[in-house]
């Protein structure tokens, strides 16, 4: 299976939307708190449709309890902040790929302790600032899980 971690995510909206995208892919979807929003709220609830019963959405205190507690096979972390595109890798089933809140990004010191190969970026032609968190994860999520042929059965 793929693991989707949102660090300390911002917008209900988009969460909903992504647990929406992890029921339809069988993606696991890791949220980092703080939240700055319930799950419960009706903004939630409303983007994500009726898919909450069918994701596999779980709530961690740290980063480090949750991958002490997934323990993925590897941690790409998706950042503006690097040159490697995120189809370059050859994915593998368990690993898990990570994003920062909404208006600031994953922090320097998450992103410095992976290694260089485990950083990717998105494209934007020039002047770009950065791409919607829920369009971002679909476009990672999608290329990670056509790379593994669409199995669902990871």
């Amino acid at each position: 299976m793929l693991h989707i971690i949102l660090y300390e995510p911002e917008i209900p909206q988009n969460t909903g939307a992504l647990i929406r995208l992890s029921a339809n892919m069988g993606a696991h979807l890791h949220l980092i708190h703080p939240l700055s929003f319930d799950l419960s709220e009706k903004k939630v609830r409303r983007a994500g449709l009726d898919y909450a019963e069918l994701a596999n959405v779980r709530e961690h205190q740290s980063l480090t309890e949750c991958l002490a507690s997934v323990q993925p096979n590897r941690v790409f972390a998706l950042t503006t902040k690097t040159r490697r595109y995120y189809t370059e890798p050859k994915f593998e089933n368990g690993d898990a790929f990570l994003f920062g809140p909404e208006t600031r990004g994953l922090p320097a010191e998450i992103i410095n302790n992976l290694p260089e190969e485990q950083r990717l970026t998105i494209p934007m032609t020039p002047g770009g600032r950065s791409l919607n968190l829920a369009n971002a994860v679909s476009v990672m999520a999608y290329e990670a899980w056509r790379q593994l042929d669409f199995n669902m059965s990871l």
